[in-house]
């Protein structure tokens, strides 16, 4: 098997994406489309501060669906930042990428989700399998992500 843990360029993931693009290269093209669906209805709930508040998430415009994130830091880049998703059951792609995201985003620090690839939709080994806006859509939702969290920790 290939290592979809770095590039060309050498830019490796953090573990817990790195075990979900091993888990989508080890399936085929239409069991990776299951598996997308399975992250979908696995997307964490808001929690009750912005369940329901739009306004104070950030819309994804690239996503086809409509998608909103917000992303809560610490004061600086070494502390865990938070991600949080709203994103419609009746999308259940775009439900699966941000699914995907908020489960490699997990539990890391500002700066480690800095340093995450912004190559990595296409590491799902999915191009095949959703059309290239789909993946526009889940890249666009990691650069609103580094764009959070360099904001929420600039001096």
């Amino acid at each position: 098997m290939a290592d979809t843990s770095s590039t060309e360029e050498g830019l490796a993931l953090p573990p817990a994406f790195t075990e979900i693009v091993d888990d989508f290269h080890a399936l085929t093209q239409k069991d990776r489309l299951e598996l997308l669906l399975e992250f979908s209805r696995e997307l964490p709930l808001l929690p009750a501060k912005y369940a329901g508040d739009h306004d104070a998430m950030e819309a994804v415009s690239e996503c086809q669906s409509p998608v909103f994130v917000k992303v809560e830091t610490g004061a600086t880049l070494d502390e865990p930042a938070h991600v949080y998703f709203d994103a419609p059951p009746e999308a259940p792609t775009t439900r699966g990428f941000a699914s995907i995201l908020a489960a490699g985003l997990e539990g890391l620090t500002g700066q480690e989700i800095l340093d995450v690839p912004d190559d990595v939709p296409h590491r799902l080994g999915l191009s095949e399998a959703v059309s290239p806006l789909r993946l526009r859509g889940m890249a666009g939702m990691l650069a609103r992500i580094k764009r959070q969290v360099k904001e929420g920790t600039a001096p």
